[in-house]
C-alpha cells in the first residue's frame, strides 16, 4: 500500500542521497531544487556530487520511474504527503545556525500543501525550529516533524540503508510515527521522542563524536611524549564497550561540513540558554592544538623555517571518500604552512582543479598526480587518508623529490617501508623509530 508521494526539497548531500534511497523503497519520491541546470543533469542520471553508490541508487531510481526532479520546491511539494526539507542550515557567522533558506522555503510551500501533508525537517536546526515552522505554516491540517540525518559523507548510501536508528519527533506522535514507518524496510529501532529532543540528539551526536575525535588526538600527543603508540591505546580502549573502537584513529583534526558547524552551535544553544558546557570549548581548543602541532612538525622537518621551502600535501579533502573542502583539517594545516612562507603542491583523487586563494585560505597549486606535488618538495605531507597514499611507490617519490622526510598525518606508511625507499619517517601519536633510510 502507498504511503503517498514524497517530496525531497534540496538536493545536496543529504537531500539527493535520502531522496535515492527513499525510492529504492519503493516510495515515489520528487526531488526539487532551486538550480534549473542541476535539475536537467540529475534528470539525465548526473550525480553532482562524488559519493559511493549514489549513482547506482540514482540511476536504478529515475529507470523504475519512481524517482524524478524538478525545478523549485513548489513543484516538488504540490500533492505530496511528506516533503522533506533538506536545506542547507550553515554558521550564521555567530555560532548560530543561519535558517533563513529554512523559513523562506517553508513560507512559499505552506499554502499549496495538501491537508494532511507532513512537513520534516531533515536539515540540522536548532532546538525550537519546528515550533517555529509550525507557526510559519500556522495550518492545524499539517504536521510538522522533526527527523534528523545521520548521514557520513563518502559513506552517506550505506548509512541510510544500514540506520543504527530512526529519530523522529513531534508533538503530533500519529506523524512522527508515518514518518517513522517511511524507513520500515530497514529494520531499524526508531526513537520517537518529542520535536525539541530530536532537534537536540543530532547537535549532540556530532558534538559527542567530535569530542572523542579530540580526546584521541590529546593522547596522541602525549603518547609521542612518553614514548607509547596511540594506535595501540586506541586498540585497547576500543574493546571496552562503553566506548568503541569508531573515532578513535588520530590525525590533523576533524572538519567537514558537520562536526565544526554542529559543535559550534551546540555550545551557542547552551550559552543562549545560560548552560556552562566547558567541554565543547576545550574540544575545539584541542582540534586547534592538532593541526598547530602537525605544522610544528613540518616546519621542524623542514629545518626549522618554512619560508620559500616546497611542500608536498597528499590530501586536501576534510576525509577520504568525498570531493568536500569545508572546514577541511587538511587545508587548515596547509593555511598555517602558506601563513610561514611554504610553497605548497598539493594532490587529492577527488580534486583536479586549483584551489585558489580564497579569503581565510592558502594558495595551493593543484597537480593531477601524487608524483608531481612531490616533485622538487623538502617535505612531504600526508594529510588525507586516500588508501591510495599507502598503496604508492615511494622509490618513485624519491626520485622527483629531493627533501628525504614524510610527515604522515594519517598513518598511512610504516617505518621499515619509508626507510626502504630513502626516507625518514615522522608520525603522529607515537614517537619516530628513527629507522636509518636505505
Amino acid at each position: 500500500m502507498s504511503v503517498g508521494r514524497i517530496a525531497v526539497i534540496g538536493t545536496g548531500y543529504v537531500g539527493l542521497t535520502s531522496g535515492a534511497c527513499l525510492a529504492s523503497l519503493g516510495h515515489q519520491v520528487v526531488c526539487g531544487d532551486v538550480d534549473a541546470a542541476k535539475v536537467a543533469a540529475m534528470s539525465r542520471g548526473e550525480v553532482p556530487i562524488l559519493e559511493p553508490g549514489l549513482d547506482e541508487m540514482m540511476a536504478r531510481g529515475l529507470q523504475s520511474g519512481n524517482l524524478t526532479f524538478v525545478h523549485g520546491a513548489a513543484a516538488a511539494a504540490a500533492g505530496a504527503r511528506y516533503i522533506l526539507l533538506c536545506l542547507p542550515t550553515p554558521d550564521g557567522g555567530d555560532g548560530r545556525a543561519d535558517l533563513r533558506i529554512v523559513h523562506d522555503v517553508v513560507a512559499q510551500i505552506g499554502p499549496l500543501l495538501d491537508p494532511g501533508a507532513i512537513l520534516v525537517t531533515k536539515s540540522t536546526v536548532p532546538v525550537g525550529t519546528a515550533q517555529d515552522i509550525t507557526e510559519t505554516v500556522d495550518r492545524a491540517d499539517v504536521a510538522v516533524v522533526s527527523n534528523p540525518e545521520f548521514l557520513q559523507e563518502g559513506t552517506a548510501v550505506r548509512n541510510f540503508m544500514n540506520p543504527d536508528r530512526i529519530v523522529v519527533g513531534s508533538t503530533d506522535r500519529a506523524a512522527a510515527l508515518a514518518v517513522a514507518e517511511l524507513y520500515r524496510d530497514l529494520g531499524a529501532p526508531s526513537v520517537v521522542t518529542s520535536a525539541e529532543s530530536s532537534e537536540l540528539i543530532k547537535y549532540a551526536a556530532n558534538a559527542f563524536l567530535a569530542m572523542k575525535l579530540s580526546f584521541i588526538n590529546s593522547i596522541g600527543a602525549l603518547a609521542e611524549t612518553v614514548g607509547a603508540d596511540v594506535a595501540e591505546i586506541a586498540d585497547g580502549m576500543g574493546f571496552d564497550e562503553r566506548i568503541g573502537s569508531k573515532f578513535l584513529r588520530t590525525g590533523p583534526g576533524w572538519g567537514g561540513s558537520c562536526f565544526p558547524k554542529d559543535t559550534k552551535a551546540l555550545a551557542t544553544i547552551a550559552a543562549d540558554h545560560h548552560v556552562s558546557f566547558p567541554l565543547l570549548e576545550a574540544t575545539y581548543v584541542s582540534n586547534d592544538q592538532a593541526q598547530d602541532r602537525l605544522a610544528d612538525k613540518v616546519r621542524a622537518a623542514a629545518g626549522g623555517s618554512l619560508c620559500g621551502v616546497r611542500i608536498a600535501l597528499w590530501g586536501l579533502t576534510f576525509k577520504a571518500g568525498t570531493d568536500d573542502l569545508r572546514d577541511s583539517p587538511a587545508l587548515a594545516v596547509a593555511l598555517r604552512l602558506a601563513a610561514e612562507g611554504a610553497v605548497l603542491q598539493g594532490f587529492d583523487p577527488a580534486i583536479s582543479k586549483d584551489v585558489t586563494a580564497a579569503r581565510d585560505r592558502p594558495e595551493i597549486t593543484v597537480v593531477p598526480d601524487p608524483y608531481t606535488a612531490a616533485a622538487g618538495a623538502a617535505v612531504l605531507v600526508i594529510l588525507t587518508e586516500w588508501p591510495v597514499f599507502g598503496e604508492l611507490d615511494l622509490l618513485e617519490v624519491g626520485r622527483v623529490m629531493p627533501g628525504r622526510v614524510i610527515v604522515d598525518g594519517r598513518g598511512m606508511i610504516d617505518d621499515e617501508t619509508a626507510a626502504a625507499a630513502g626516507f625518514s619517517l615522522v608520525p603522529i601519536g607515537r614517537p619516530a623509530h628513527h629507522i636509518v633510510p636505505a
